[in-house]
């Protein structure tokens, strides 16, 4: 059936609904809910039959629920009503939490519930990976229910009897740190609960920020709000029982940055804490890659904040992979909890005084740790997409020898809404997987594609249900090893295809990057328009074509 999503933006959850629908072959259309006569215009142009409310901040005109059924994804149990519910959740230190489906009415939340689904609250995780993960999987749990209801005669939404009140949305000081009192494990609640958005307001060294990116620290020790150290563009500032990391810092009007960047001369005097280059995951400290081994298997995770990629990270991620090699017979790499990677550093190319010098060493620097992975060929690899994936980080994976998925994941195999036609070998690894035709389409479609999509398109070669996710990866990894004949014939067809087709690799890059040098160095291309855009947070008057589908259907 013909079925329109109102969002407030097009983010990781509406991606999520937007894929799973499409999958089930329902005819979608997205809006942005800018104003009650856009969302009007919408329903008028596209007639559906049921409206979906994945990511809603505005209110939804009486004209249009009282004539469409229209549900709101509240990502809170039955009864809690009112926005930051997830924020208060993590404050709380609840244990559990939910996600409810119920009908639009005149009050906020108040609305006959449809579905409603509970989840287990991951420990020490910031709000935005549970957005993405808990929230997303049970989401997409309670929406294939609410499908089933739809067609059902029988069926009746439960109302809400009684009506809880409706909670305020925190606000700063209930965010706020009170570094006299506050332990490290509160102040890391606190900022995983304003972690992506809006952030912990808090003056450093004279300078008016928001804090995010938390991790506590197991050594070092100091002054409470004093800065211990430094590392990697993260600080490390003193507590009442010990230390935390903060790895991003936002200044008032602009954008979040590594911590060191925003504070710069401000931390003369402060030393570097270093640490190995890949260290254990279990390591209580602020750290970006790890490196675990189990038997001829080993598992490299980077966590790089948002996924973006620095020409640095990428640099110390690649010399991972050179060491590794001589470690396992089989590498995975399993990115960060939340998210796999998303490609180049968007934030720290549009700080920079020399953006197309800088942007062109951020894509040199990736494409030189898609070689070594791609030419790795005393070894097999494997990227493991356990959470969402976006631009370069995509081809970053399919680079490897074989890709799995975790069920509910997104990935945005294009480049084109940020102005790029894109490198990272994608010209040769995306049509070896999918061929040159369907290769075409995803990258001029420029949407995005769920985890089951990838695996019916060939793009991966497994798809692991959420739940035993991490038991299921690793099963699969043992049974590749289990064979050696096997194992040694992958390994002797990989070097004579990498003999074979040694020319065409080199010449795809070479005119991948021949099409993207004006884009990084001509002022006036369009990426460092679209770039400052969405570093910016720039929203667009209405949804674009590729989603709004309603406005093609009126041409």
């Amino acid at each position: 059936m013909r079925i329109l999503l109102l969002v407030s933006a097009f983010n990781s959850l509406t991606q999520q609904v937007f894929c799973r629908l499409e999958d089930l072959g329902h005819e979608v259309s997205v809006e942005y809910a800018r104003t009650p006569a856009l969302m009007e215009e919408a329903v008028a142009l596209w007639q559906p039959k049921l409206i979906l409310c994945p990511y809603l901040l505005q209110k939804v005109p009486a004209s249009i629920w009282q004539s469409v059924p229209t549900l709101v994804v509240h990502p809170g149990p039955p009864g809690d009503r009112g926005a930051s519910s997830l924020d208060w959740a993590l404050l709380r230190n609840e244990k559990a939490w939910g996600v409810t489906l119920l009908q639009a009415v005149e009050a906020m939340d108040a609305g006959p519930i449809w579905a409603w689904g509970s989840f287990a609250m991951p420990p020490e995780s910031p709000k935005g990976r549970i957005y993405r993960r808990e929230v997303g999987v049970t989401t997409l749990r309670l929406l294939e229910e609410v499908l089933e209801y739809f067609d059902n005669p029988g069926f009746s939404p439960r109302w809400q009897e009684p009506l809880e009140p409706m909670h305020a949305p925190v606000r700063q000081e209930q965010r706020s740190i009170d570094w006299t009192r506050d332990d490290t494990e509160t102040i890391v609640r606190k900022i995983n609960a304003s972690d992506n958005h809006p952030g912990v307001e808090e003056e450093l060294l004279g300078l008016e920020v928001r804090l995010y990116g938390a991790h506590s620290e197991g050594e070092l020790r100091g002054e409470p709000k004093a800065v211990l150290a430094k590392r990697n563009g993260s600080i490390c500032l003193g507590t009442v029982d010990g230390a935390v990391w903060i790895s991003h810092l936002k200044e008032p009007g602009r954008f979040k940055l590594p911590a060191t960047y925003v504070l710069k001369e401000r931390l003369k005097g402060i030393k570097e804490r270093r640490i190995p280059l890949y260290v254990d995951p279990s390591l209580q400290t602020f750290k970006e890659i790890t490196f675990v081994q189990e038997g001829r298997i080993g598992y490299l995770g980077f966590d790089f904040y948002n996924g973006a990629m620095s020409a640095e990270q990428c640099i110390r991620l690649k010399y991972a992979v050179e060491t590794l090699r001589d470690e396992v017979d089989l590498l995975v790499l399993t990115g960060g909890p939340n998210f796999f990677s998303n490609g180049i550093h968007l934030t720290i190319l549009e700080e920079s005084k020399k953006q197309g010098e800088d942007g062109w060493s951020n894509i040199n620097a990736m494409n030189n740790l898609i070689e070594t992975l791609l030419f790795s060929d005393d070894i097999l690899t494997m990227a493991s997409f356990g959470a969402n994936a976006g631009a370069g980080g995509v081809f970053l994976g399919l680079a490897c020898d074989f890709a799995v998925a975790r069920e509910g994941v997104v990935l945005n195999s294009h480049y084109k809404t940020m102005g790029l036609s894109g490198s990272e070998y994608h010209t040769y690894t995306l049509p070896g997987r999918v061929g040159e035709e369907r290769a075409k389409e995803l990258l001029e479609a420029c949407l995005p594609v769920s985890a089951k999509r990838a695996k019916d398109l060939g793009m991966i070669d497994a798809l692991f249900e959420a739940e035993r996710y991490e038991e299921s990866l690793k099963k699969w990894c043992r049974e590749l090893l289990e064979d050696e004949d096997r194992y040694y014939d992958l390994l002797d067809a990989k070097r004579e295809r990498l003999e074979r087709d040694r020319e065409r690799i080199d010449a795809c890059k070479e005119a991948e990057l021949k099409r993207m040098h004006p884009e990084f160095w001509d002022p006036k291309s369009d990426f460092h328009r679209l770039r400052h855009d969405f570093v910016y947070k720039v929203c667009p008057a209405r949804a674009p074509e590729r989603i709004a589908r309603h406005r093609r259907a009126e041409k």
